[in-house]
């Protein structure tokens, strides 16, 4: 093994000491902790099996039809810690994955879509293709852009280093995320504009 690339494996392990590191498990378990707890408040709502059903429905929300991948960030993230795989490869699993989640529940378990306003949502987005299959293509470039980010940002070790990535053309990826970002909130707005969606009586 060369120095180089034995310089490039330290780079790529997880440091607790490491800023950049600490705000990505600080973000993990955020998000962790918010799936959590919409599961228990949807399991009291209603049953295990439906909170579940609708925990699940909602992750495939963030994973499939945000522009940011906070969806898949939660699988992406302990896969790369442990196995070193890029999230970025991962990610493309996890489409796959939330795309067969939502085949299921078309077919087997419609009736589940229509008890949030999210997921009520997503079932529009997935069975009108236009235009609303356009805030899946949106989203999928958005997420990798983001995604590829953040495994450039786990890579990183040192402040200077960071320093270095922020001064050369991370601004512009986070600019452009934020562009498709505006774009998917302009898609949204289209969309619930055009269909008579009402939030679910509790």
């Amino acid at each position: 093994m060369t120095a180089a690339q034995k310089t490039q494996d330290t780079q790529a392990k997880f440091s607790h000491k490491n800023p950049t590191h600490k705000e990505t498990v600080l973000k993990f378990l955020a998000l962790v902790a918010i799936l959590l707890a919409y599961f228990i408040y949807m399991s009291i709502k209603y049953d295990a099996a439906t909170g579940f059903g609708l925990a699940i429905l909602s992750w495939s929300f963030f994973v499939l039809c945000t522009p940011v991948a906070d969806g898949g960030f939660i699988l992406a993230f302990p896969i790369r810690l442990l196995f070193g795989v890029k999230m970025a490869i991962t990610q493309v699993v996890i489409w796959f994955v939330a795309i067969a989640i939502n085949l299921y529940y078309v077919f087997a378990s419609p009736q589940t879509y229509q008890l949030t306003l999210l997921t009520g949502l997503l079932e529009q987005i997935l069975t009108q293709p236009y235009p609303y299959w356009s805030i899946l293509l949106i989203s999928a470039m958005g997420t990798f852009l983001s995604i590829y980010f953040g495994d450039e940002m786990m890579d990183v070790t040192h402040h200077q280093q960071r320093e270095k990535h922020h001064q050369h053309g991370l601004k512009y990826r986070i600019l452009l995320v934020l562009g498709l970002g505006i774009l998917t909130v302009f898609a949204y707005y289209q969309l619930l504009n055009s269909l008579d969606i009402q939030m679910p009586q509790g």
